[in-house]
């Protein structure tokens, strides 16, 4: 069994990320609460990873899989935003990312080969009213990605996941209603919006041996939404 280190687990994708993996893994979930995760097979690590370090010693000593899903949804207009908003926003999606990483480096180059799977955005590729900020702390974590994986090949192997608009909680504001969804549904060549498992399936091959031949890639799940113009 792989052992596995996802990073924020109590609801959304990370959520779903741990209803795939903790049957068949060494599941260690770091995270504030573990209400959500009570009923789950694995090891909840109290976590929170604006404020505190964490605690390496509730670790193995190798770690096969580490996922990052801690993030924020910023939607300002550019000239509403402070600095300070860029920061905070930059702060969660990969100043604590990246030291997270250095954290369980030596965890991580334990194992024969380890994978990581970080969160990007659509944002960081398409042009989008109202996304400078996501898109830039978003863009920080996909350069960041590619730079780790040629560093580390072929010991560890990182990959981003890029989802679109997603239905989970720290989405919900911008979906809270039923003409929201139906709008942002419409967005998308595929005509729905993503569910947190939609992301999930890609994160859990990207920790699997089927992917062992597959670093420095970013997964755009996103409906066809970055790639396909569609009428209609």
């Amino acid at each position: 069994m792989k052992n596995i280190l996802l990073i924020g687990g109590s609801s959304g994708i990370g959520l779903a990320i741990a209803e795939q993996l903790h049957t068949d893994n060494n599941l260690f979930v770091a995270c504030r609460s573990n209400g959500s995760l009570s009923e789950l097979e694995l090891t909840h690590i109290p976590f929170d990873v604006l404020n505190e370090s964490l605690d390496v010693s509730k670790l193995p000593a190798a770690i096969d899989g580490l996922v990052y899903c801690p993030g924020s949804i910023n939607l300002k207009p550019f000239s509403s935003l402070t600095p300070e908003a860029f920061e905070a926003d930059m702060q969660i999606n990969f100043i604590s990312l990246v030291k997270v990483i250095q954290t369980v480096l030596p965890n991580l180059r334990a194992s024969e080969q380890s994978s990581i799977v970080v969160f990007g955005s659509i944002a960081a590729t398409m042009g989008i009213p109202f996304h400078t900020s996501v898109a830039a702390s978003k863009g920080a974590i996909e350069g960041f990605a590619k730079a780790l994986a040629a560093e580390y090949a072929p010991k560890i192997r990182v990959n981003v996941v890029a989802p679109s608009l997603t239905n989970t909680p720290l989405a919900n504001k911008f979906i809270n209603s039923e003409s929201k969804q139906e709008k942002s549904a419409a967005r998308h060549p595929l005509k729905r919006l993503g569910k947190p498992e939609d992301i999930a399936n890609m994160a859990t091959f990207l920790l699997s041996e089927k992917s062992s031949w597959i670093p420095g890639q970013i997964f755009h799940v996103d409906g066809g939404m970055s790639t396909l113009l569609v009428n209609g």
